[in-house]
């Protein structure tokens, strides 16, 4: 049976809305939508424009204080009714949102010149999220504001229509200043971010002089002036000149700032932190060391800050012998009192695309904007003036006729075109005359319009010299910055000097160098017990466990771990359980191979040696220095042949002084000067005891135990319930060369149990 043709949904639509519909795939969809939302985020939301170093948000603010008459010489107004006419006028987003933005322009921790006046609780540079709502505060625009609104009706920027067609906004605020580099911008747009660090208005006014009376500077040539960032909080710059030269030619880098301290006694006190740190955070991350017992030379800490002094915090050391500088130095680089800050001067160009721009591009770049601004004010200046002046010119002329133009009014319905007839004057001359009112008819009014003649015409004369000579403009853009300079120019905030970055103290130095034992148990289990004089066969075990090794040591140092397998394991010995419990499994703190037993724990020095041994009779001696490795995994150091087994390991206090007694399970001894061994840092060393291959590989000998004898110690040898005491000189009746085959034990110690040192 044959199917039936399905209808298309395309033919299901009547003609006319079939004509109206348009195709198109998917995927060309997707990607013109996304790219247009893209396009919008990058200039209409998230990046600064050039000219006036606003974002869209922030100009919309501006102006809409600006239209709501809110200047700095008016009442503050509720922040509530700003914000509903930015969202209700210009700029259809959160409220929130633009509360934000606008509480940053008015927090002076936050911008180097704060474009806004609050009143109220606009936050605080402890918690700058903690400003009042928009309900509660007040607002006007800053006089600083004046430097980007004072042009703005003398037809130097364009105006586009707002969101629904019903109002204009400019499209730029005409900014005297490069405001782009005086306060910090910082945005996320999509695929793109800027980060703009804050400048000195003075640094930058001298350097934009500097670059319109030589148009070839170089980046150096400018750094005279601008020796770099100048943030709102008084902590020093500590990049280097280089790095930030580097952020200057390039627009991209970081750049870091450091808090500063001074002593007061025993105390260290902070009297400045870095831009956009908390006070609380830094104290926050202080406590956090010193619960974690990685600051032990901090006795307390507190906050004293106040009105008089903003940031002072106090740091109590533990004792007059703490060193303060390292002290700094280690919570300069554990804590937000030393702060990197990315820079990325990404922005909005004159060409309408965004790019990062180095520091001389910037500046050239915006006073071409700023001149052409002052070309268009100027040029709107005289558009006026000679229209004032055609106008004048038709008044004058009516003054001396003024009986006849009366009679011209009085005698025609349409005075207008007679009068333009009569006189030879134009529409506006004439409608001028015709809106003339009788008291001006008096004959003072010609002297007024012929001084008013006189000084606009002086007037025209400068403006028409300004906008036909290019050095003319040139000093005029000059010497409104220096005004600016002289207005609003201060001292720069952060120093910049030079300093290495911090360098945290090691965590074992900050440990207390405390005397320690750590005890090691036949399963594994591991603790330690304060003092060198712990005895840990006093101990209590586990059911079924019972002493395997002990090391001496101290606190801040690390114990390191023989497993049978060959390798060795360090851990720092500060975190072990108390010797008056039975402690913990070593292996949880690490990740040992399966089946793998921990035979031994040494401690000491980096320059401490041991000596490590297999069961096939070979051997070498190792600084613990060359084993260190912060590996759970441990690190692979003895090679153990087919058959053999990891003994356990000897600490060896004199090369030349210390014998190595090597014991067979078939109850031989030899001895020999532990100097004749190597010192490797893995492998399986050299031969120590010649046992022939047959005979280990049948298990019938093997080197059953290992130790290192001092002068005036003794070795105690147990063989079943016997045991016997060799002196440090009756060991010569056993001393042979190196790998070769000791002598016989007395009578009765053919099967050698265990091998002690007596002191």
């Amino acid at each position: 049976m044959a199917q039936k043709k399905k209808k298309s949904v395309k033919s299901r639509a009547p003609a006319p809305i079939r004509e109206m519909i348009e195709e198109l795939a998917l995927s060309a969809y997707t990607e013109k939508a996304y790219l247009d939302y893209s396009m919008y985020v990058i200039l209409d939301r998230a990046l600064p424009h050039i000219g006036d170093g606003l974002k869209p948000v922030q100009r919309r603010i501006i102006y809409a204080m600006s239209e709501l008459g809110l200047s700095a010489v008016s009442k503050h107004k509720k922040s509530a009714r700003t914000v509903g006419d930015v969202l209700g006028k210009f700029h259809p987003h959160g409220d929130s949102a633009c509360y934000e933005a606008m509480v940053l322009m008015a927090q002076p921790f936050t911008y180097r010149y704060p474009l806004i006046d609050g009143q109220g609780n606009w936050g605080s540079q402890d918690d700058p999220k903690s400003f009042a709502a928009m309900r509660y505060t007040e607002s006007r625009l800053a006089k600083f504001s004046k430097t980007l609104l004072q042009e703005l009706g003398q037809g130097t920027v364009d105006f586009v229509p707002n969101f629904d067609g019903s109002l204009n906004e400019p499209s730029l605020l005409p900014s005297r200043l490069p405001h782009i580099l005086l306060n910090s911008t910082t945005g996320i747009a999509v695929g793109m971010a800027t980060d703009i660090p804050p400048h000195n208005l003075t640094e930058i006014g001298k350097a934009c002089i500097h670059l319109l009376d030589k148009p070839k500077s170089t980046l150096d040539d400018l750094m005279h002036y601008i020796s770099g960032p100048d943030y709102p909080s008084a902590a020093e710059v500590i990049s280097s000149p280089e790095d930030i030269r580097n952020v200057y030619e390039t627009g991209l880098g970081s750049l870091r700032a450091r808090a500063i301290f001074e002593k007061e006694g025993s105390d260290v006190i902070i009297t400045a932190l870095p831009f956009q740190v908390s006070g609380s955070k830094i104290l926050e991350q202080i406590a956090q060391l010193m619960n974690a017992k990685k600051l032990p030379m901090v006795e307390d800490l507190r906050d004293e800050s106040d009105h008089e002094n903003p940031t002072r915090l106090v740091i109590t050391p533990r004792s007059n012998r703490v060193d303060i500088n390292a002290l700094m130095q280690h919570l300069f680089a554990t804590t937000d009192l030393e702060r990197t800050y990315r820079v990325n001067m990404n922005m909005i160009g004159l060409n309408g695309r965004p790019q990062v721009k180095p520091l001389v591009s910037i500046l050239k770049e915006w006073l071409t904007f700023r001149v052409d601004t002052v070309r268009r004010r100027l040029q709107w200046r005289l558009d006026r003036v000679e229209t004032r002046l055609h106008l004048l010119e038709g008044l004058l002329i009516a003054y001396l006729n003024i009986d006849e133009v009366i009679a011209i009014i009085r005698s025609n319905d349409e005075p207008k075109p007679v009068l333009m007839k009569r006189f030879k004057i134009s529409d506006l001359q004439a409608e001028a005359i015709l809106e003339l009112k009788l008291r001006h008819l008096a004959q003072l009014e010609e002297m007024k319009i012929r001084g008013e003649q006189e000084a606009l015409e002086k007037e025209r004369d400068q403006l028409q010299a300004t906008l036909g000579s290019e050095r003319r403009m040139k000093t005029l853009v000059k010497k409104e910055l220096q005004e600016d300079i002289d207005t609003y120019g201060d001292e720069r905030r952060s120093p910049i000097v030079q300093r290495d970055a911090a360098q945290a103290i090691s965590e074992a130095d900050l440990i207390p160098s405390e005397p320690i034992t750590v005890v090691l148990s036949e399963r594994g289990w591991v603790r330690a017990g304060k003092g060198l004089e712990v005895d840990p066969l006093a101990l209590n075990y586990k059911a079924g466990d019972s002493y395997q090794s002990a090391a001496r040591g101290r606190t801040n140092r690390s114990a390191m771990f023989l497993d049978s397998t060959g390798r060795v394991y360090c851990v720092p010995a500060h975190g072990f359980p108390s010797a008056r419990g039975l402690g913990e499994p070593i292996s949880s703190r690490l990740k040992p191979p399966d089946g793998a037993k921990f035979l031994s724990v040494m401690m000491g020095d980096d320059d401490d040696r041991y000596l490590f041994s297999t069961s096939a009779g070979y051997g070498f001696v190792a600084k613990l220095g060359d084993l260190i490795s912060r590996n759970k995994s441990g690190k692979a150091v003895i090679s153990v042949p087919s058959g053999a087994s990891v003994l356990t390991s000897a600490a060896i206090n004199s090369l030349t002084d210390d014998r190595v007694c090597a014991f067979s399970n078939t109850g031989s001894l030899l001895c020999f000067p532990v100097g004749e061994l190597p010192e490797m840092t893995k492998g399986k060393g050299n031969k120590i005891y010649n046992i022939p291959g047959a005979k280990f590989k049948s298990g019938e000998e093997f080197m059953k135990a290992l130790v290192i004898i001092s002068p005036g110690q003794k070795l105690r040898v147990t063989s079943g319930k016997r045991h016997t005491t060799i002196k440090f000189r009756e060991l010569d009746d056993y001393t042979g060369a190196r790998g070769q085959r000791g002598r016989k034990l007395p009578r009765g110690f053919q099967n050698v149990n265990a091998v002690d040192i007596d002191p």
